[in-house]
């Protein structure tokens, strides 16, 4: 936007507002570079013209804690240059960022000569800021105390299930070697070997999203080869949910963490599923290979994602209308598909249904598996 009519200028009369853009330096800073650092000396306001301005506080845990933000139009700043205190946060750019930079003698000057009116306007604005930031800020804190609280449960639930677990992954074992030519006992005792596994790896992976971090375990995946492992861990759910199930998946190889892809796509299925309220449906998963990316579509004929939560659908805790839900699920699938250099996002229509559409990276041994299947 121009610097002219951006709305801290617009405050002034035209004399003092031409002044100001006359005083003013205009700056491109690149992403991750720091306008100020927290208890820096004020010197100037900034205004902001194009791109976005996150502010953060050192916390005392030696990390930064995002308190707020500023887009074009908004102006930030002000408070030091008022009343001459060290910074309260540290500025960063967060992408290209464009701002106009005021000295805050010069702007102390004009200010001084500006008629009362003026002045009502500027702090009209920083009082309207200020309660902003403050719900800002409390969201923050109750959303940080509910991650705690949730990895607190998870990191119990873990220490709790692991003993046993350990049982019955025995009991499952001493099984195999009693009816070691009993191919029904055999495939049932890998079934259970393996869900339980599951089940402590779910509460790992819950466990890391609420610390923030992901622990991957990458090899080359074969996204048919596990998306046909998907299908057998979940056959009974699928079949006692009255649910048909369709895998169409090329060979392509991607390089994933495979217990990591499992629960992504158990959370997204496992939403699906409960979008059928109980009625016949159908939920399909087919991957093809776009470009130098896998493509993985995820099509159910559900109820759809309610229009209320569109907007914050990845967001942690949101949830619309599911009993028991934590609104986890779909934060966590997210997080999955980023951690693994993807994207992830839907699309969906009231009583119509919904597709998920993930891209992941192909590893260079799809290249190899295509040459060959051509030759």
């Amino acid at each position: 936007m121009e610097l002219k009519s951006h709305r801290f200028i617009c405050y002034f009369l035209p004399e003092q507002a031409a002044e100001l853009c006359q005083i003013a330096e205009v700056e491109t800073f690149t992403e991750g570079a720091v306008i100020f650092e927290e208890n820096e000396i004020p010197d100037s306001l900034y205004l902001v013209l194009e791109g976005t301005i996150e502010f953060c506080k050192h916390t005392a845990s030696h990390h930064y804690q995002t308190v707020a933000w500023a887009e074009p139009n908004d102006f930030f700043g002000e408070f030091g240059v008022l009343d001459g205190q060290p910074r309260s946060a540290r500025a960063v750019a967060r992408g290209k960022a464009t701002l106009a930079k005021i000295d805050r003698d010069r702007l102390m000057e004009i200010l001084e000569r500006s008629p009362g009116q003026v002045v009502l306007k500027l702090f009209n604005h920083i009082i309207q800021y200020l309660r902003l930031t403050t719900d800002r800020y409390v969201e923050q804190i109750v959303h940080k105390q509910k991650m705690t609280l949730i990895g607190e449960m998870a990191n119990t639930i873990i220490h709790d299930f692991k003993s046993p677990f350990t049982a019955i992954s025995l009991a499952s074992s001493m099984l195999t070697e009693i009816h070691s030519e009993d191919e029904d006992t055999l495939e049932w005792c890998e079934l259970i070997q393996a869900q339980t596994a599951r089940m402590l790896a779910m509460a790992e992976e819950v466990l890391e999203f609420t610390r923030g971090s992901s622990v991957l375990h990458k090899k080359p995946v074969n996204l048919a080869t596990i998306l046909q492992k998907f299908e057998k861990l979940n056959r009974i759910y699928l079949k006692e949910s009255n649910v048909k199930f369709i895998v169409r998946a090329e060979n392509l190889v991607v390089e994933a963490d495979e217990n990591k892809l499992i629960r992504l796509w158990q959370n997204l299925v496992g939403n699906a599923v409960e979008a059928l309220d109980g009625r016949e449906g159908q939920i399909s998963i087919i991957a093809a290979a776009r470009d130098k990316f896998a493509a993985i579509e995820i099509v159910d004929n559900g109820r759809g994602i309610p229009d209320a939560i569109h907007d914050r659908l990845f967001e942690p805790f949101v949830t619309y209308g599911k009993r028991g839900g934590t609104g986890l699920g779909t934060a966590i699938a997210k997080s999955i598909v980023e951690a693994h250099g993807g994207e992830i996002e839907f699309e969906s229509q009231s009583g119509k249904g919904t597709k998920f559409l993930i891209r992941l990276p192909l590893s260079k041994t799809t290249e190899v598996i295509s040459a060959q299947g051509t030759a």
